[in-house]
C-alpha cells in the first residue's frame, strides 16, 4: 500500500465507492476506517460526519472529500491537519436528485395529496377542487447549486417562485430576495416554503418561532437542508396549531429522529430519513479522481470548501 484513501460513513455503502474509485484511480488502495492499515500511508479521506479526533490518526493526509453537499460536520474541528484540502462533491446528479425530491414535496402539498391519503384511510371519496399551480407561491431559501436547480424546476411546472439568499442572486425564472432586511417580506409571500440553506453560524436557528409565524396561515413547509436551521420545538407547535398546515421533513436536529419525538405523532407531517439527495459513486468518482490527480501533481483542487464561510 503506497497511496491510500480511508472511508468513513455510518450510512453510505463502502463497497460501491471502493469499486468506483479503484477503477477511476489505478493503484489507489481503499480502506475502511475500522480495518487494520498503516495510517501514515493515508493521503485521502472520503467521509460523512466522522467522529471528533478522526483525522488525528493521519499525519500525511492531503485531501478530505465530504460525502455530500453540506460540510457543517467539518466546520470548527480541531483535528484537521494544517494545509489539507477539503472538497465537497459537485455532482450534477445530486442537484437533479434534490430537485426531484423538492418538486415531489411541493406538488404533494399543492395538490392536497395528504388530504386524499387521509380520506383513503377513512374510506371516504373526498373531492377537492384542484388549485392552478400558477396561483401557488413557492419560496426557496438558499439559491446555491441545489437550491437554484430546485427553484427552477418548480418554476418550470408553473409555480410562482421566489428565492431568498444571504447575498444577491438573479435569475429570470425567480423573484430574488437577499439579506436579512428582506426576509420578512419574502416569508410572508410563501404558500410553500422550501429550506435549502447551508448550515452556518449565521443560519443556525434562523427559522425561529417569530419567522415561522410570518408564513401565511396554513402554509406548507419543506426542509431538505439541515435540522438546526429550524427551531424544531416551534415547528412542532406551529404544526399542532395548523398555522403550518403540512410539512415534508427530510432533516432533523437529531438524526436518526429519536423514537417518541413529537414529530412522529403528527398527522400533517411526512418524514423521510435524510434521503433527498445523496452522492452516487458512479457519477461522483470522476470528480474525486480528478482532485486526487491534482494533489499528486501539486495543483489546487476543484470545489474547495471555505470553512470560515461554512460551504
Amino acid at each position: 500500500m503506497t497511496d491510500a484513501m480511508v472511508f468513513y460513513s455510518a450510512v453510505d455503502t463502502p463497497e460501491t465507492w471502493r469499486a468506483a474509485l479503484t477503477a477511476a484511480v489505478p493503484g489507489l488502495t481503499f480502506v475502511l476506517a475500522d480495518e487494520p492499515f498503516d495510517p501514515e500511508l493515508v493521503r485521502y479521506a472520503l467521509v460523512w460526519s466522522p467522529p471528533r479526533g478522526f483525522f488525528n490518526r493521519f499525519p500525511n493526509l492531503r485531501l478530505i472529500v465530504n460525502l455530500g453537499a453540506g460540510v457543517d460536520a467539518l466546520v470548527a474541528r480541531d483535528d484537521l491537519p494544517p494545509g489539507v484540502a477539503i472538497t465537497r462533491l459537485h455532482d450534477p446528479l445530486m442537484a437533479r436528485m434534490m430537485a426531484s425530491y423538492v418538486l415531489f414535496a411541493v406538488l404533494r402539498l399543492a395538490r392536497d395529496i395528504p388530504a386524499f391519503e387521509a380520506a383513503q384511510r377513512q374510506g371516504r371519496w373526498a373531492f377537492i377542487e384542484p388549485r392552478p399551480l400558477d396561483l401557488t407561491r413557492v419560496g426557496v431559501m438558499g439559491l446555491g447549486e441545489l437550491g437554484l436547480r430546485a427553484a427552477k424546476e418548480c418554476a418550470r411546472q408553473g409555480f410562482q417562485v421566489r428565492g431568498w439568499s444571504r447575498s444577491p442572486k438573479a435569475d429570470p425564472d425567480i423573484v430574488c430576495y437577499s439579506g436579512m432586511d428582506s426576509l420578512a417580506e419574502f416569508l410572508s409571500g410563501c404558500d410553500i416554503l422550501v429550506c435549502l440553506l447551508p448550515k452556518t453560524p449565521q443560519t443556525i436557528g434562523l427559522l425561529n418561532a417569530e419567522r415561522l409565524a410570518l408564513l401565511p396561515h396554513g402554509a406548507g413547509f419543506v426542509n431538505v437542508a439541515r435540522g438546526a436551521i429550524v427551531d424544531q420545538a416551534a415547528l412542532v407547535e406551529a404544526l399542532r396549531a395548523r398555522r403550518i398546515g403540512q410539512a415534508v421533513l427530510d432533516v432533523f436536529q437529531q438524526e436518526p429522529l429519536p423514537e417518541g419525538d413529537p414529530l412522529w405523532g403528527l398527522d400533517n407531517v411526512l418524514i423521510t430519513p435524510h434521503v433527498a439527495s445523496v452522492a452516487l459513486p458512479a457519477s461522483a468518482a470522476p470528480q474525486i479522481a480528478d482532485n486526487i490527480h491534482r494533489i499528486r501533481d501539486g495543483q489546487p483542487v476543484l470545489d474547495a470548501v471555505n470553512l470560515s464561510r461554512g460551504y
